[in-house]
């Protein structure tokens, strides 16, 4: 009798045993499976899910709607988690009029002048949304739509892939364009943007992601005493409706010379015509040995947090937006006010109003041709004072000793073709 006692104790601890790990493994399965946040519902009941990227050290949150970055959680120089990215806790904020926190853009990030283009002997009209010019894309562009998550890594959570296929004559624009973004979050807490894009009719393309920065952490104030370097002899001027004018001007002894370094605020205030014309810093910069391959463009630091930002890219040009018109009516993920140059954009890209300027970049793609563009967003700590100094004093010897044995003359940029590997075909097209 108590040996089979023991038995039937035994079989009913096995049973429970049976039971406990199969919950296991359904939790388990069911987590791994979807592994991501409802965040919330668009106006036509679809659902809109939040997706984390993670590495043990920093933090990137996605949602699918627009493939916006939420949020950017980096280690400061307490080690604490800080978010540097602003936006919002919730997604109704993202579906009303805000100023493209976070997002994808296109199918033409910035601006084309009076939103018209012409490709082979035709003209073709886009949506006016911004000062006589079309801009991000117009009215409807790839900030405000649904994009599908084709890939996540739902067990290392360190990327995700979108896609987004736009109509033809969407927004004004020819080709059915079918796009992927990949947000990848590597070990060294480097964020890669990977772009691909094939149509089916000759169009133009112009991609980038738009997330405000803020190192010193996204409800901390105005980011003026932010230390900003951008590797760029020129920039483009542009006119009263922020559409540059043609000119490559060289940046030495302007306001916009970032070579070595500087507070985004230093300069920000002195009396030069480009400077009204973009209430500020709202410009692009034609970056320096563009030559189709990625490499560094341009270092943030924030003396508060010690976060340095790398960014590196293989197009010619970014744009640097220090979030101008911010007024303190939009509210912060911590209930804060985002006031004016609260954030500042790196927007990697080609030119503004490229379409329309012979002397440009070309950004026409072909059908059969394949675009495929990277810019990376590495996150670290700024080094000690002594360390830093053995650095700067070793970069200007080497500089030095390139310069003495290469004398070429590089005054003027040259622009090579921008196809390769599956870039955009440099193309003339018919400005009318």
């Amino acid at each position: 009798m108590l040996c089979k006692t023991k038995y039937f104790l035994k079989m009913h601890k096995y049973i429970f045993s049976l039971i406990i790990l199969s919950i296991l493994v359904l939790i388990s399965c069911t987590y791994t499976k979807d592994h991501r946040v409802l965040f919330g519902k668009l106006k036509n009941g679809e659902n809109i899910y939040k997706y984390l990227l993670a590495n043990g050290s920093c933090e990137i949150e996605v949602i699918s709607y627009g493939g916006i970055i939420t949020s950017i959680k980096v280690p400061d120089k307490n080690n604490n988690l800080i978010d540097v990215a602003l936006g919002f806790n919730t997604l109704d904020p993202y579906l009303k009029d805000h100023p493209y926190f976070g997002a994808i853009v296109g199918r033409y990030a910035n601006r084309i002048d009076n939103g018209k283009f012409t490709i082979n002997n035709m003209d073709y009209n886009l949506p006016i949304n911004n000062n006589g010019t079309s801009l991000h894309g117009g009215i409807k562009g790839f900030d405000k739509v649904n994009w599908d998550v084709v890939s996540y890594d739902s067990e290392k959570k360190r990327y995700i892939k979108l896609n987004y296929l736009s109509k033809d004559m969407e927004e004004g624009y020819p080709g059915n364009l079918n796009i992927y973004v990949t947000y990848t979050l590597t070990d060294d807490n480097e964020l890669r943007v990977k772009y691909e894009a094939e149509t089916d009719k000759t169009t133009v393309l112009n991609l980038t992601q738009h997330t405000y920065f803020n190192l010193s952490g996204e409800s901390f104030g105005d980011i003026l005493d932010h230390k900003l370097e951008i590797d760029a002899d020129s920039f483009l001027p542009v006119n009263e409706k922020i559409i540059p004018t043609g000119e490559i001007k060289n940046v030495e002894g302007t306001p916009f010379d970032f070579r070595k370094g500087k507070k985004i605020g230093k300069d920000l205030y002195k009396q030069d015509d480009q400077l009204l014309l973009g209430n500020g810093y709202d410009h692009c910069w034609v970056l320096n040995d563009y030559n189709k391959d990625l490499r560094k463009i341009s270092e943030v630091n924030s003396d508060d947090s010690k976060i340095k930002m790398e960014v590196f890219t293989d197009l010619p040009g970014v744009q640097l937006y220090i979030g101008n018109f911010l007024d303190g009516s939009i509210n912060s993920k911590q209930g804060m006010s985002y006031i004016k140059r609260s954030g500042f954009c790196l927007e990697t890209q080609f030119f503004p109003n490229s379409p329309n300027t012979e002397s440009f970049p070309s950004t026409v793609l072909e059908p059969g041709d394949k675009f495929s563009s990277t810019t990376t967003f590495k996150f670290s700590l700024q080094k000690k004072l002594i360390l830093s100094f053995i650095l700067f004093f070793s970069k200007i010897l080497t500089k030095t000793i390139i310069n003495s044995e290469n004398k070429s003359d590089l005054t003027k940029p040259t622009f090579p073709s921008i196809i390769h590997s599956g870039q955009v075909k440099s193309i003339k097209t018919n400005n009318g």
